[in-house]
């Protein structure tokens, strides 16, 4: 039985250069998702969406496989957003909006997240209540890589912001988005590899 990676089979959406951004045509996503708001280290509903997230993703890989179309459930993802772009360089996170995420794939349909969603809540006692399954279509994007430790990404975010956006006259057409390519509990915070993404619009 074959077992579909999607980081293999959407590589590009998983891939750039170190410190440089290069633009990509995002296509239509599905995605498992869940919301919320402030700082993750501190608010309870950020690991409830977490676990919520890979509960239910696994939950579906497994009722997949029993119907031979398996999957390498992929990495957390995150969307980020904020009044104030500002906010991300100087990392105010008591004033973020967040959407984390876990990619499926496009077979994956309503009837079996409303399956894995129960599941997930007979497992855990309890979901997150904005647990959802969703299309996200970014379209244009800039995308780059970052290692180390997640607080160290102002400085290339601002470069994308002051520099990169205006100089190629792109405008915002989405929350920031992060994909965690690194375990941040078996990855040492210097090496962690985080890929960011910024939807834009040229203006």
């Amino acid at each position: 039985m074959e077992k579909i990676d999607l980081k293999k089979a959407r590589k590009p959406l998983f891939t750039a250069p170190v410190g440089r951004f290069v633009a990509l045509d995002v296509p239509p996503v599905r995605y498992l998702m869940a919301d919320g708001h402030g700082d993750p280290n501190g608010t309870p509903d950020y690991p409830l969406a977490v676990q919520s997230l890979f509960a239910t993703a696994f939950a579906i890989k497994f009722a997949c496989k029993a119907r031979r179309r398996d999957f390498v459930v992929p990495p957390l993802e995150g969307l980020w957003s904020a009044t104030d772009p500002a906010s991300f360089t100087a990392r105010r996170k008591d004033e973020w909006d967040w959407t984390m995420m876990i990619m499926v794939p496009d077979h994956v349909e309503e009837a079996d997240f409303d399956r894995a969603r129960a599941a997930s809540e007979a497992k855990l006692g309890k979901v997150s209540a904005t647990l959802r399954l969703k299309t996200l279509h970014e379209g244009l994007s800039l995308q780059a890589l970052h290692i180390g430790s997640y607080d160290d990404e102002g400085p290339l975010l601002a470069r994308l912001h002051d520099e990169i956006m205006p100089e190629g006259g792109y405008g915002f057409a989405g929350p920031h988005h992060e994909i965690y390519l690194s375990d941040p509990r078996r990855t040492h915070a210097s090496k962690l590899r985080t890929l960011l993404r910024q939807p834009v619009r040229k203006v």
